[in-house]
């Protein structure tokens, strides 16, 4: 049996990307450290068509200014590369079917599929111990998009803030980390 453990939302959800990113160099100090010295040119538009929607843009910037990088030792985000998209596109195919088989698997009360399926979950980061952090979408607004938390003990939770917000609020303390352990506030680069 799956728990649902419930959701947390943000006191002020932050809709501007630099203000988020900002939220996170705040919560995690590192961050400034390991910041790109020019952002990196990803080609969205092709990325986004093969991947058949649009992202939401604090991701994109976070992308931009950041390479792949771990959060507490245990949140791994994974970017992808100038050059790479295809690559990261394949690779998040790859990952949706594991959280195909978990949705199937999750005996939770409002039932939920994976991306492409409306409002489908999409993965955007993983921890070693084989949790996954998901956009939960939305199909027309990337800007509404929330988190999920499938942890690898069965329970899932809700954030309704973005994803750089999460990470912020997380590696902060700020969340309650439900089926997690809470992370220490610093990063390393891959």
């Amino acid at each position: 049996m799956d728990d649902f453990a419930g959701t947390q939302a943000p006191i002020r959800r932050l809709t501007d990307p630099a203000e988020a990113i900002a939220a996170l160099e705040l919560a995690v100090p590192g961050m400034s450290s390991v910041r790109l010295p020019v952002p990196a040119v990803i080609d969205w538009p092709v990325l986004e068509a093969e991947l058949g929607i649009a992202l939401p843009a604090d991701y994109k910037l976070l992308c931009e200014l950041y390479p792949p990088f771990v959060v507490g030792g245990f949140l791994s985000v994974g970017t992808p590369e100038p050059g790479g998209e295809s690559g990261w596109v394949e690779g998040t195919r790859d990952e949706l079917e594991t959280v195909g088989e978990w949705c199937e698997e999750a005996d939770l009360a409002v039932a939920l599929h994976p991306f492409p399926a409306p409002g489908g979950l999409l993965p955007w980061a993983v921890s070693p111990q084989g949790d996954f952090f998901l956009w939960s979408t939305h199909p027309t607004d990337p800007r509404e998009w929330t988190v999920t938390v499938a942890s690898r003990s069965s329970v899932w939770w809700h954030y309704t803030g973005g994803m750089v917000q999460f990470m912020a609020e997380f590696a902060a303390g700020v969340l309650e980390p439900w089926a997690l352990p809470r992370v220490r506030p610093d990063v390393v680069a891959w």
